[in-house]
């Protein structure tokens, strides 16, 4: 599965291997569309829900391109209203929690379509980088967006357990002076 990425200057699944063996497996990718193209190709059943209808079309070409299905979703992330409950076997999310106003409500969605122990993989940009922003003009940490416990925190609320939790160096900048992202393997508690 090396097409699967989990984000600019993050390494993939080759490297980190939080997804393993999709084959056969109902897989959402939540915010994006090539991850899913990747996992279809990996023999999952792939689901892309994303808010833009120019992704879903690029995904929907890719999907052409590799002669794969994909099942394509054009709503918010949050909006699993498709899936029953209980029916996913992994959720991925690539860089898409971090622009969610209610990532509760999302967490929510994704712990209802999730079979019980089944895991929920995302990024986000690393909050300590958010401390430089552009132009080195520091910012409070946490003032521009979530913190590392934050996350953790609505994880818990949202009845995941934290399995993983990586904060990779930027595979394109190895001298940034923070991480490249927050990278975490979460599984479902209950049913």
């Amino acid at each position: 599965m090396n097409g699967l990425a989990y984000g600019p200057g993050v390494p993939g699944e080759v490297e980190l291997r939080l997804s393993g063996d999709v084959t056969g497996k109902r897989v959402i990718e939540l915010g994006g569309v090539r991850n899913a193209v990747a996992y279809a190709v990996a023999g999952a059943k792939a689901i892309a829900v994303t808010p833009s209808a120019a992704d879903v079309a690029t995904g929907r070409s890719l999907a052409e391109a590799e002669e794969v299905r994909v099942e394509f979703h054009t709503a918010e992330i949050g909006d699993l209203g498709f899936a029953t409950s209980g029916s996913v076997d992994l959720v991925v999310a690539v860089w898409a929690l971090a622009a969610v106003d209610d990532v509760d409500r999302v967490l929510r969605q994704v712990h209802r379509v999730l079979k019980p122990d089944a895991p929920f993989v995302f990024t986000v940009p690393h909050p300590v980088a958010d401390i430089i922003g552009d132009n080195g003009v520091q910012r409070a940490y946490g003032s521009a967006g979530r913190t590392v416990s934050g996350y953790v925190m609505a994880l818990a609320r949202a009845n995941f357990r934290v399995e993983t939790m990586l904060e990779p160096a930027p595979t394109d900048r190895p001298s940034a002076l923070a991480p490249a992202a927050l990278v975490v393997r979460a599984r479902k508690l209950g049913l």
